[in-house]
């Protein structure tokens, strides 16, 4: 173990041991944080600190964890989204920053198209975490939300998360929307962070996510489309008239979705989307306004 008597001291020691296993330096300043109970800023003020000899060794063997490919995410249990807290493990994909994008997307297109309508349906494909069918539910309360998954396991993550943050979410598990189109019922926007990374992609991923995420989150057939062809059929059987439909997508494959909405949706202004860092991450269809 390394001899570390200071928060400073640990830091330092965690960076070049991360960046030797090359993995994100940033763990170690999430994990002190975590250990501590402070915030960044708390942290970086008490750098001279000494470190509580529990501390420093529960610090020291998570640090170890990070470097052999453990999320940092996992040791601590949770990731921030959108200003809240949400539980993960490995029955989830670990929420995002770009997502946090479509989510602002999504809230701002319902605002400006739906206006002051009392009540929209919204229905999440894919639950996970419950990251974005609960912020949804968070941010605006005139939308009635739910969310459908093919895991229970996944569901049950989201169904705490929805509990301790107060959400009112409907849990559906199923395939896609097939819980929807079984029932006949019919939503104003349909939201989808489905699986979008080529079969022949996965080998390259970092072991951060290949091992410790779960692959029916991340895989979408041959070329990463899959999700989205089988949702240009089943989408046109649970949308009103008047629509939104919001995905993300992976890097380059903003075109090829945009075109699959545009024939499905004959006159839906279509619009590819670039997150934060330039990239094509999400495409929006205006449907019926």
């Amino acid at each position: 173990m390394a001899d570390l008597h200071k928060i400073f001291e640990a830091l330092k020691w965690a960076s070049s041991f991360l960046r030797e296993h090359g993995r994100d330096e940033n763990c170690g300043e999430m994990l002190l944080c975590h250990y501590l109970g402070m915030s960044r800023a708390q942290l970086l003020a008490e750098l001279r600190e000494e470190l509580d000899p529990k501390v420093k060794e529960k610090f020291e063997l998570a640090i170890e964890e990070v470097a052999s490919g453990v999320p940092v995410q996992h040791i601590m249990g949770y990731e921030e989204f959108y200003g809240r807290r949400f539980l993960v493990n490995e029955e989830v994909l670990i929420p995002r920053p770009e997502t946090e994008e479509l989510v602002q997307g999504v809230l701002a297109r319902i605002r400006r198209l739906f206006g002051t309508s009392d009540e929209i349906n919204v229905v999440d494909v894919g639950t996970g975490s419950g990251a974005i069918s609960i912020t949804l539910a968070l941010e605006n309360q005139k939308l009635d939300v739910m969310t459908v998954d093919i895991a229970k396991a996944s569901i049950d993550v989201a169904k705490e998360n929805a509990k301790r943050l107060g959400a009112t979410v409907r849990f559906f598990e199923g395939d896609l929307l097939g819980p929807l189109i079984e029932e006949g019922m019919k939503v104003d926007v349909v939201v989808s962070n489905p699986p979008y990374i080529p079969e022949d992609d996965i080998a390259t991923l970092s072991t951060v996510v290949k091992d410790h995420e779960p692959l029916r989150a991340l895989v979408g057939g041959h070329d990463g489309l899959d999700f989205y062809r089988r949702f240009m059929k089943e989408i046109p059987y649970v949308l009103n008239e008047k629509g939104i439909v919001a995905f993300e997508v992976g890097i380059g494959q903003g075109e090829a979705v945009a075109k699959m909405l545009q024939n499905t949706f004959s006159g839906a202004k279509v619009e590819v989307v670039n997150d934060i860092n330039g990239k094509d991450r999400m495409v929006f269809a205006e449907i019926g306004f």
